[in-house]
């Protein structure tokens, strides 16, 4: 399935301060990304919030307190696990995000207002309830274009609000983000081993796609900066899935060369090259 492409600009803020976030107009292109990412004059959007009217809601009114549940009893002092999904393959028409944190998150309206001053559209929204918590599901639209979202840089302001929020109202959420360490107001229980934690496989997905998977510790920027090392070897991505589960993140890419299937050699350069980016050792230029 091909989907539009949007050329890339630059959040230069989004690693210093996750409440500004810098974001670049939205153009189309046959695929979703390629291998351009030019830089262009930018604007900065601040975060503020302000009430959001959208349509085909359905939502239910945020807790009162950390410690209210639906049912008003006491609530488990164990915190779940933060889970976002962005999926750009399950509606043609929009962008979904899906936000879970156990049975703590309500409405999510202060999360909708800072998404609305990125310059998008939350054209439907609901909730329900299943024994992993409660999931506030968005439909997000472009409101300039009223397309879904498909620039990475873009798709990455929206994980990085919507973490900044939850863990804004939800302080104990940084205890299990990624996030957490330098943004957050708890440390992370744990830290991942990054070699360990690094799964890579590229699968065969019928004669004019792969299927690219990878699992990696979360880190901030990390949904451009794949695109940018799949896009660099010259292997286009149609569409994708990019799921942060707490300290991991999860990605999901159709991906193809020349609107053709990788060939085997062409997916252990691609595996080779995000391991490379993912394992690699943050050493600091200054060192040498």
């Amino acid at each position: 399935m091909a989907v539009a492409m949007a050329s890339c600009g630059s959040i230069s803020g989004v690693y210093a301060n996750l409440n500004a976030i810098e974001k670049l107009p939205i153009s189309s292109s046959p695929c979703l990304f390629r291998s351009s990412f030019g830089l262009d004059p930018i604007q900065r959007i601040c975060i503020v919030p302000k009430r959001l009217a959208f349509s085909e809601s359905t939502i239910i009114p945020k807790a009162s307190s950390a410690a209210a549940v639906e049912d008003g009893s006491a609530r488990d002092t164990a915190v779940p696990t933060p889970k976002v999904i962005i999926d750009l393959d399950s509606d043609p028409e929009a962008t979904v995000v899906e936000v879970t944190f156990g049975d703590r998150l309500g409405a999510l309206l202060d999360t909708m207002n800072a998404l609305k001053n990125l310059g998008l559209n939350v054209v439907k929204a609901n909730v329900y309830l299943d024994q992993s918590g409660k999931h506030n599901k968005l439909c997000i639209t472009n409101a300039s274009t009223g397309r879904k979202v498909e620039d990475p840089e873009l798709l990455e302001a929206i994980r990085l609000t919507i973490i900044n929020n939850m863990m804004e109202f939800h302080p104990e959420s940084s205890s299990q983000l990624a996030m957490g360490e330098a943004f957050g107001a708890f440390q992370p229980d744990q830290k991942l081993d990054v070699d360990i934690a690094t799964h890579i496989h590229v699968y065969d997905d019928g004669p004019e796609r792969s299927l690219l998977c990878v699992e990696a510790a979360d880190r901030p920027g990390l949904i451009v900066d794949l695109i940018k090392i799949i896009t660099e070897i010259n292997i286009d991505v149609i569409s994708g899935e990019f799921d942060t589960e707490g300290l991991l993140a999860k990605a999901k890419f159709h991906v193809s060369y020349k609107n053709k299937a990788l060939i085997k050699p062409l997916q252990q350069v691609l595996a080779n090259s995000l391991r490379y980016y993912l394992r690699r050792p943050t050493t600091e230029e200054s060192s040498f």
